[in-house]
């Protein structure tokens, strides 16, 4: 097989997989208790795309600040409503309901609002060639202010309300991140792929190294994070770029190795239970120090088969989109493959096919191989 074709099939399906781990994990997103998913999609969890249930058992979106990134103010001081006023028109009222579903009414094989950002990005850069910050900064706030919305999410995750809690305030777009106390989490990444494998085509890896963390330091301002970008986006250069031969096992293991402390190689090892090492030595949490090993473990354990892998991610809960986004592009990357029923089932299937065709077609065009025969 031709290695342009190769690549192409690598990044469709490094990008399939990252929608469809959104997908499969938005209606259980933020279970903390992996009996609960079984309880609420009896008997075993997750197994295709399923709607937003009404009832939420983990939820805490009503602590959550409508004003700013973090939990709610507890001094009292007034301040401008940011949910509903500025983002998330319309959405306000379901932000204060005791065990209320962090993405209301969400249909199955529906996006949460990060893997919506990813598709916006991608959609930007097939179109223009190449990434601009501004150019990315100006689209993003005219997307999530728009008085008629374009995605259909009902939360935002802290960065988000910090961001434009400060855009209220009038500060310079390239100066409204907000730091909070989960400013390092794994939504952080979810961008990061559509951009890193559009300009590794062209750029050398220390450069698009360089470009991502300048990308995510637009909404998430955090030296340790960097980190953890640096070692995604030389991961994702590795499995794109790979020979067969070469041990997808070993470069996702060092990958999650970054975060100091992190021995993924023993604990495959120990042959420990995922819900083990994914819930109890890490965290379900979004925060980056337990979610990237997290996803890195289960990368290395099931690289083979996407499908698997993304649906024990889905049924271990806690911050299982995210993670599951950022595991999708490690196992597509890795597999080449995707689960085409999974795929057909996604709630914006015919336009994210586009989305993808185009982004291919800008950056890993067939005629490049036709070219060279």
């Amino acid at each position: 097989m031709d290695i342009d074709k190769t690549k192409r099939l690598r990044v469709k399906a490094a990008l399939v997989n990252l929608y469809l781990g959104d997908a499969l994990s938005m209606p259980v997103h933020w279970f903390y208790n992996p009996f609960d998913i079984k309880k609420t999609f009896p008997p075993n969890g997750i197994t295709k795309m399923q709607a937003a249930p009404r009832y939420h058992p983990s939820s805490i979106m009503n602590l959550h600040s409508t004003t700013s990134g973090g939990r709610k103010d507890k001094k009292g001081i007034k301040q401008n409503e940011i949910v509903g006023n500025v983002i998330l028109k319309g959405k306000s009222h379901l932000w204060g309901r005791a065990n209320g579903h962090y993405h209301h009414k969400l249909p199955a094989g529906e996006n949460t609002l990060n893997a919506w950002c990813s598709k916006w990005l991608m959609t930007i850069l097939a179109k223009d060639g190449d990434y601009n910050s501004n150019k990315w900064l100006e689209e993003y706030v005219s997307l999530m202010t728009s008085d008629i919305p374009k995605h259909p999410d009902t939360y935002a995750e802290s960065y988000h309300r910090g961001f434009f809690a400060n855009y209220a305030l009038g500060k310079d777009l390239n100066n409204c991140a907000a730091k909070t106390h989960d400013t390092p989490s794994m939504g952080a990444l979810v961008t990061v792929a559509p951009l890193a494998l559009a300009l590794l085509v062209s750029k050398p890896l220390d450069v698009v190294q360089k470009i991502c963390r300048e990308h995510v330091s637009l909404t998430h301002p955090d030296k340790g994070l960097m980190k953890v970008v640096d070692s995604y986006v030389r991961l994702l250069d590795s499995l794109l770029n790979r020979d067969n031969n070469d041990s997808v096992e070993e470069v996702v293991i060092k990958a999650g190795n970054v975060i100091s402390g992190t021995k993924l190689e023993k604990l495959l090892n120990e042959e420990r239970e995922d819900s083990y090492v994914v819930g109890r030595i890490y965290s379900l949490a979004c925060y980056i120090t337990d979610s990237w090993p997290s996803a890195c473990y289960l990368a290395s354990k099931y690289y083979k088969n996407p499908k698997e892998a993304l649906l024990i991610n889905t049924n271990l809960g806690g911050e299982n989109a995210h993670r599951g986004s950022v595991l999708g592009t490690i196992v597509g990357l890795s597999s080449s493959t995707y689960d085409e029923g999974f795929y057909n089932t996604l709630a914006q299937h015919k336009e994210l096919e586009i989305q993808i065709e185009d982004y291919l077609n800008r950056f890993y065009p067939l005629k490049s191989i036709t070219s060279q025969k």
